[in-house]
C-alpha cells in the first residue's frame, strides 16, 4: 500500500475508548505525571513530547460509526512510555495498579515495567539501559 500524498505521514496519537474517561485519564496522569487536556467530558489527551494518548468516551464511537470500537476489549496493543527511571515508576505505584511484569531488563536492552490500565490495556514503561539500546534512541 502506498501513500500518494506529498505530506509526510506522522503518528499523532493513539486513542483508547472507555466507559469512564475520568478514571482512565486519572490513571495515565498518575503514571506519566502529565496533566491531561480535557476539551470535553467525553475526551482527554495526555500529551508528551513525542506523542499523545487520547482517551475517548464510548459516546464518541457513534461519530465514527456505531460499534466501530469497544471499551476494555484490547488484547493486541501495548501502550508504551519511555521514562527516566523504571524502578522509580514501579516504586510510585499503589496497590490498585496491576503489575504484569515487574522491572526487568529485556534482551533488546530496555528496562521495562508492564502494567494494566483500569480497562485492561497493557502499558509498558521502559528506559533504554544498554549501550545498544541507548544508541537506538539517540
Amino acid at each position: 500500500m502506498t501513500h500518494a500524498s506529498s505530506l509526510a505521514t506522522s503518528l499523532v496519537s493513539v486513542r483508547l475508548i472507555t466507559d469512564d474517561v475520568e478514571r482512565l485519564t486519572a490513571f495515565y496522569e498518575r503514571l506519566t505525571g502529565v496533566v491531561a487536556d480535557r476539551p470535553s467530558p467525553e475526551f482527554a489527551e495526555v500529551r508528551t513530547p513525542r506523542g499523545t494518548l487520547a482517551i475517548g468516551s464510548t459516546a464518541t464511537v457513534r461519530l465514527f460509526g456505531p460499534g466501530s470500537a469497544a471499551p476494555a476489549s484490547n488484547r493486541t496493543a501495548i501502550v508504551e512510555f519511555r521514562v527516566e527511571d523504571v524502578d522509580a515508576v514501579h516504586a510510585g505505584l499503589d496497590d490498585t495498579v496491576e503489575v504484569v511484569t515487574p522491572p526487568t531488563t529485556m534482551p533488546w536492552g530496555n528496562r521495562s515495567l508492564l502494567v494494566r490500565d483500569p480497562d485492561g490495556t497493557l502499558v509498558n514503561c521502559f528506559a533504554p539501559v544498554t549501550a545498544e539500546a541507548l544508541a537506538r534512541f539517540a
